[in-house]
């Protein structure tokens, strides 16, 4: 494009009203920033809830509740469950919850047979640091996520308190699961005598089936045997679970995708104000540049870079801010021990470029239209 050989001139346009200027970055930037943020916890409103072929996990709850306080199983469910067709592995877990109403900062303790929960999860979790035998060894160790590790700036070794109990870092795991990421792995029995001491009594199970068809005839099976029982059950997929116990907040989340095409909107008005006044300022300008020789599709060519740049640069500033902070405060949205993560994913600072230079393009279309159609005379006489 010939117009990129005058780039030093569209900047040192964009410098000449630097007040203008600074303030149309500074709202680009804001909205992109939100925009950039709806993003994220929608991204993870997806990752948690939405089912895939490779989702073979159901959770068991007991019907009727909706906090972990109150939903409380007998052990004893275990033989029940396994006998069912289609069931390759059970583990009963009691969870235990720093704040059972939604928030940023919760911590979630999980409780759970180690033998068992290895023989499941070990080769589906990554050991960043510390060791598996550390936490087997000490029946107060957990093993935490790393997104809870890195927002609590906890390390291995180090000891902490929540929800009344204490509990020693034994090591720092990561997975392709979101509960991993926001959970606190300790001893079933430990978890249980730290916080009512009634030993046989669980939260939830987590059942494994053999394939994902399973997901939806195992739970019927699973909620008739114990449908007569004192303690009767709900059960659903993982994800169907979190997106039920966390429904209040994924709608707030859901509405929140009005709020991102608002701040698109803003981007969209404010780049577009910012370059019309620039053009109506430059009016005499730009006749004098076409006496120079300058046609009228070079200047229209001109004034949209300017858009671009303008978006670009708000963009830059708004996309960069929101993934620094998501990624220093390591946010997760959590609800009765369920966690939705805002996933600040690399991906979102490419969209979000793309998405500032097309706006910038866009608002820059119409007025560089505009100008490429006035005759030198008329833009005399408009001074």
């Amino acid at each position: 494009m010939i117009a990129l050989k005058f780039l030093p001139y569209v900047v040192k346009q964009l410098t000449r009203h630097r007040l203008r200027t600074f303030l149309t970055l500074a709202g680009v930037g804001v909205a992109m920033f939100l925009f950039v943020a709806v993003q994220a916890m929608q991204r993870g409103v997806s990752a948690a809830t939405e089912i895939n072929a490779n989702d073979t996990t159901l959770v068991v709850y007991r019907k009727d509740r909706f906090c972990v306080f109150t939903s409380r199983m007998p052990q004893r469910y275990i033989s029940d469950i396994k006998k069912i067709d289609g069931v390759k592995s059970v583990i009963p877990m009691k969870v235990v919850v720093s704040n059972c109403r939604s928030s940023l900062d919760v911590i979630t303790f999980r409780g759970v047979p180690v033998d068992d929960f290895l023989a499941v999860r070990k080769n589906e979790l990554k050991i960043l640091n510390g060791s598996i035998e550390n936490w087997k060894k000490r029946t107060d160790a957990v093993l935490l996520g790393k997104t809870l590790a890195n927002r609590r700036g906890l390390k291995v070794g180090d000891k902490f308190e929540a929800a009344g109990i204490t509990a020693y870092v034994a090591g720092v795991i990561d997975s392709d699961e979101v509960q991993d990421q926001n959970v606190a792995y300790g001893h079933l029995s430990f978890i249980q005598q730290s916080s009512d001491g009634d030993l046989g009594v669980v939260t939830q199970f987590n059942v494994g089936v053999t394939d994902s068809t399973k997901l939806k005839t195992v739970p019927a099976q699973i909620d008739a045997i114990f449908k007569h029982d004192q303690d009767p059950t709900t059960t659903r997929s993982e994800k169907a679970f979190v997106a039920y116990a966390a429904a209040d907040m994924i709608r707030l989340v859901s509405f929140t995708r009005y709020l991102g095409w608002g701040c698109i909107a803003a981007v969209l008005a404010l780049v577009g104000n910012a370059i019309v006044l620039s053009v109506q300022d430059r009016v005499k300008e730009h006749a004098i540049l076409q006496t120079l020789g300058f046609n009228t599709s070079l200047i229209g060519q001109m004034i949209v870079i300017e858009g671009i740049i303008v978006g670009l640069a708000g963009g830059i500033i708004g996309t960069f801010g929101a993934l620094g902070i998501l990624l220093w405060g390591q946010f997760s949205m959590s609800i009765d021990g369920q966690s939705i993560p805002m996933q600040a994913e690399t991906t979102l600072l490419l969209s979000g470029m793309v998405i500032s230079v097309g706006l910038g393009l866009l608002a820059g279309v119409v007025p560089a239209f505009q100008a490429s159609r006035n005759e030198i005379a008329h833009c005399f006489r408009a001074v």
